[in-house]
């Protein structure tokens, strides 16, 4: 309930800050409608002339798009706003003060901040889901199963970010790092069945993008069992790995402010 209390006061305290800006949203709305028509028209090119990529029906692709748009919503909201400051907390020796609260450090920087800028991502994520789910007579028990393994596949994405984060304490300098995660990620727009054998195989077995968007939208159409127990041990790994790496790496910290 502690921690349930900060994080309500975070997000009030963030709200409040953002809400000095407020066309931001509104320029906000129009770039993610901007970036959803790019790709819809990408999606729709690739299935002219009954083309089917990886033998992928046309909704079954808008949904792994739901899926990504969501994330890149989540990215926006909090993990961009928490986690890419890590190497400035680092850099200024700011870190020192958050090592100094009587709260847990990790939930501090991946919480302390929240940006309603992404907010219109999650909405046209959800929209999407909805009418992608409808055309494909989604009821109630798949488009849980669809939030379900989604929400796994957060887990593993604040993981991979939040252990790329804490090497900053190490190499201070690590922007470029978070960036190419982040443009790796943009394969995650499409469904990986699509891609050549040689990229599927880097985007599930090297940068696990194909469990982040692909999989969820698999388990949700009934064709994903066999990858729902190594999406579950795959997010609980890395959650536990990107945890020890943050008490491992705060034991190399030496303050940058005195």
């Amino acid at each position: 309930m502690r921690y349930l209390r900060l994080l309500l006061v975070f997000l009030r305290t963030s709200w409040a800050a953002e809400m000095e800006y407020r066309s931001n949203f509104l320029l906000g709305l129009l770039s993610s409608l901007g970036m959803l028509w790019g790709s819809l028209l990408g999606l729709s090119l690739l299935y002219q002339g009954g083309y089917r990529p990886g033998g992928w029906a046309f909704e079954e692709a808008l949904l792994v798009l739901s899926a990504f748009t969501l994330l890149e919503g989540v990215s926006s909201v909090l993990f961009a706003p928490n986690l890419s400051k890590i190497v400035e907390h680092v850099q200024k020796g700011t870190l020192d003060f958050v090592l100094l609260k009587p709260i847990d450090s990790q939930f501090w920087v991946s919480f302390r901040a929240f940006s309603p800028w992404g907010l219109p991502d999650l909405l046209l994520g959800l929209l999407l889901l909805g009418y992608a789910g409808q055309r494909l007579g989604f009821g109630l028990g798949e488009y849980a199963a669809f939030l379900g393994v989604w929400g796994l596949a957060l887990v593993i994405l604040y993981s991979l970010w939040f252990a790329l984060g804490a090497t900053s304490i190490w190499f201070v300098k690590i922007y470029n790092v978070t960036e190419v995660l982040r443009g790796l990620l943009e394969a995650g727009r499409y469904p990986i069945g699509a891609y050549p054998v040689a990229y599927r195989f880097f985007f599930t077995f090297i940068v696990p993008v194909a469990f982040l968007t692909t999989v969820p939208v698999e388990v949700a159409l009934g064709r994903g069992g066999f990858f729902l127990l190594q999406m579950l041990l795959l997010a609980l790994g890395l959650f536990l790995f990107a945890r020890s790496f943050w008490l491992f790496a705060l034991r190399s910290y030496t303050s940058a402010s005195s």
